[in-house]
Formats: C-alpha cells, structure tokens, sequence
C-alpha cells in the first residue's frame, strides 16, 4: 500500500524530498504503509498546475463536468470493498459500518451532484440585471481522517461540478483513499491539472495552501484550533473560507418522550465511530425527574457495545485513529473523574483484551455539570456525558451553553413540541425523534463550529461567486 508519487497535473509525480510520513494500522499499531510528506514546493506545483486548468475546466459544460461526477460514482461503487478495509485500518471503524458509511456514502454524495444541477438556477434575470453564478476559482480542500474519503467527496464534488479546480490535502493519520480518489480521476479521463493531490502535514502543507496566493477558496473540516488558524492565513489574502469544525452537541429527551428509545439512539450517536464524529451527541440531557432511570439506561446500553477488532463483524466499537488520540480521550476520562463526575460505566483503562491498539472503553459519566470541562470540551471519544434538566427551558438554556454548534437532536412524544424545541436549538442540524441522516441537507454549524455549509445545492453554493450583468 506504499504511495511514493504526488498527483500533480494528470501526473504522478516525485514529491520534492524524501521524507516519509508512516500510516499506521489503528488496532495492530503496526506500519500498513507510507506516503510522501510534501513542502511548499510541492504545493506550488500543484497549485499552479490547479490555476493553469481552471479557465478551459470553467468553460467545460455543465454536463460534462457532471458525467466525471457519474464516472466517479461508479468507480467508487466499484472499490468499495477495499475503500472499506483501509479506512477500517487506518481509523478503526467497525467494518460492517465502514461499507455502509466510509465506503457507502461518497458514491451517493458524487450522484447527488450530477442531479444537483440539472435544476440548479445558474442564471436568473432580476429586474434589468442578470445574475450570474461563476466558480471560484482555485480550491483548496484539506480534509480529517475519521471520514476520509467522505469527508473529501463533500469538497470535490461539488467544487468540480461549479468549475473550480482542487488541491486536496488529506490527514496524515489517514491518507491512503485519497490515492484511490487520484486513481480513479486519472482512469476516467479528468483532464490534467483539475484534480491534484498532495500530502503532508498541516503546519507544512495545508498552512501553505492557505496563504498561497493563487488560492482562491479555503474549505476545510478539522478541529476548531486547526480552523482559526486556516482562516487567520487566508484572511491574508481575502480568500473565501468554508469551514467545518468542532461540536460538543446536546440530545434533549423531553418528559412525554419514549426514554428507552430516546437514550439507546443517543448512545448509538455518541459511540459511532468510537465518538470520532464532529456531530457526535455526546451530551445527553434528560428530566430531573427520570435521571436516574436514563443513567442506568445509558450504562446498559455502552455495555452492550462489544470492543475488539474493527474486521470482526461482531464488533460494534473499534479503536481510535491514533495513540495520541487515545491517549487525549483518556486523559478527558481522568478528568472527569477529578472533577467530580459519577464515572457510570468505563474508564481511564484499556478494555479487556485490548493491550494492543488505540482502544478506550464506551465511557458514560452521570452528575456532571454544565461547567465541567468534559461537559463543555470536545472530546473526541466514546464518552457520554449525562446532564438533568427541571423543566423545557431549562433544557434549552443548556443545549444552548456551549461555544459550538454543530448538531443536536430533540426527543418528545408530540412531534410538534419537538419541532418546537429544536427551532431554538443554535446548531446547524437538529435530528427529531432520530430523523436520518439526508446528503441533501446542510451540514455545518453555528458559532464556532464552522462557517459555510456542504452538501446539497447549499455545498454547490459555496463554491460559486455571484456576478450581476446590468442590462
């Protein structure tokens, strides 16, 4: 699984150095493969190859730019199986829900443009003015490693379909399906220079893609540190920025609310992915009334949750992405304990038979309070943190009490009452009474998770500018 070459103008190219960065396998801590750890040179190589395709890319006709997108689905379709096991090595998702999510969901993402924009208003005449949507320009996309390939299909899809063109950055921790991603641009005839990809490491890599100056757009998905420096170097230059950051995001089980179903479902949200999800439900509010019985409810649910080797697929939680990772979560466990939340379930300690690899127990905390830095931090990890509330605006006032905005869901057997509530929750998405995941909705976040939104026809505004031709 080795990559030596960077894809720079339809071509695999050497990277300027031989530096290496190691991709390691999440539950046997073992090397599966290496990449090139690129510099700025690298990254003005394939920016100017991005500048130089973008006019002729611009002109190319709707339609064609969105049979790429077609092409791309199926090829995806096609890698599936393999998309699927290496993000289970690199991340550590369970490999029945890597084919569904990791390896399922960017085929479906890359087809909702190709449909996107056979409605889409690319021109529309308002009074004696005809107002033009244009692409951007040169993007930059830099990507996460808990939905790699997901997570750069948002970006590309929508980006190629207006008429940018892309430099895509992935993580470090997990690079290996943007390579697929390259392959298959090349196997479908993407012109050169449309597409380009480079890797390394963000202080390197993707702070110089976000002040380059022949960057015209920014859009970016990490944690919220990592975004205000991005947008603090882009702001040098004026450049547009997306951004998707972090989320500490509440569920809000109401009285009337079917309580066994509510906490399963939150539960299930909060540990997906081992709890590395932006969107992750990781604070559970419940009455006062019924604490206690949502807190035992919550202990049996984790408990449920078999750890172990993510290719089992019996296993429901796999490892974390990386030691540092794990050890951050941990660390948020001690935490907590010190502060004087009741650890209800889990732990500081590795799960049984899991000396090796990046595991942490499904962890669920009770008596924790709104100012308790498991309580407001973003953890990133299989940690739940249970929260009573006296009445509806109480609730409110503590889903609202936090810096972040990302996603929320509401529980409540009137569905009216429900919608009601989540109306005044501050967060880009709200789930009611577990309504699914749509790739046609917005995705993004108020306050400091993010600005901008993807998917959808919302994720094809962002990468277009508005022009007005005054007739």
């Amino acid at each position: 699984m080795n990559r030596d070459r960077l894809y720079i103008g339809g071509q695999w190219v050497e990277p300027s150095t031989r530096d290496r960065i190691a991709v390691i396998h999440a539950t046997t801590e073992e090397v599966i493969a290496t990449v090139p750890s690129a510099t700025g040179t690298d990254v003005d190589r394939a920016v100017e190859a991005a500048k130089r395709a973008q006019p002729a890319w611009a002109a190319t006709p709707v339609a064609v730019r969105a049979r790429f997108l077609r092409e791309l689905s199926e090829q995806l379709e096609a890698r599936s199986q393999r998309i699927a096991e290496t993000i289970t090595a690199e991340v550590g998702m369970p490999i029945k829900l890597s084919r569904a999510i990791q390896a399922g969901l960017p085929p479906v993402v890359a087809r909702s443009y190709v449909e996107c924009v056979q409605t889409y208003p690319w021109e529309e005449r308002v009074g004696n003015s005809l107002v033009l949507r244009q692409p951007v320009g040169v993007v930059a996309a830099i990507t996460p490693w808990n939905y790699p390939l997901h997570q750069a299909i948002c970006k590309v899809a929508p980006a190629l379909v207006a008429g940018c063109t892309l430099v895509l950055k992935p993580s470090e921790l997990a690079p290996l399906t943007a390579f697929e991603l390259a392959e298959t641009f090349d196997a479908i005839g993407l012109p050169p220079g449309v597409f380009n990809l480079v890797t390394g490491y963000g202080p390197i890599v993707g702070e110089a893609l976000a002040q380059h100056p022949d960057v015209d757009m920014v859009s970016f998905t990490g944690s919220t540190r990592a975004g205000k420096r991005v947008g603090e170097l882009a702001a040098r230059s004026v450049k547009r920025v997306t951004l998707e950051l972090g989320g500490k995001s509440p569920c809000v089980v109401l009285d009337d609310a079917d309580l066994a179903r509510a906490v399963q479902s939150c539960v299930n949200e909060c540990y997906l992915n081992s709890g590395q999800s932006c969107n992750a439900l990781s604070r559970l509010l419940v009455p006062r009334t019924r604490y206690e019985e949502a807190v035992e409810l919550a202990r049996a649910a984790a408990e449920r949750f078999t750890v172990g080797d993510p290719f089992d697929e019996r296993t429901k939680l796999g490892p974390l992405v990386s030691a540092a990772q794990r050890d951050r979560v941990r660390r948020y466990i001690q935490l907590g304990i010190a502060e004087g939340a009741r650890l209800v379930t889990g732990g500081p300690e590795p799960p049984d038979g899991c000396s090796r690899g990046y595991f942490v127990r499904p962890t669920v905390f009770a008596d924790v309070t709104p100012k308790m830095t498991i309580a407001r931090e973003e953890i990133f990890g299989p940690v739940l943190c249970i929260l009573p509330f006296d009445d509806e605006e109480h609730a409110v006032e503590l889903a609202n009490d936090t810096v972040f905005g990302l996603a929320g869901a509401v529980w409540s057997g009137d569905p009216e009452r429900a919608q009601r509530v989540a109306r005044r929750i501050r967060a880009g998405q709200v789930s009611i009474n577990g309504g699914r995941y749509n790739p046609l909705a917005p995705f993004g976040g108020f306050k400091q998770s993010g600005l901008g939104r993807e998917l959808g026809k919302y994720g094809l505004d962002e990468y277009l500018e508005l022009q007005a031709l005054q007739l």
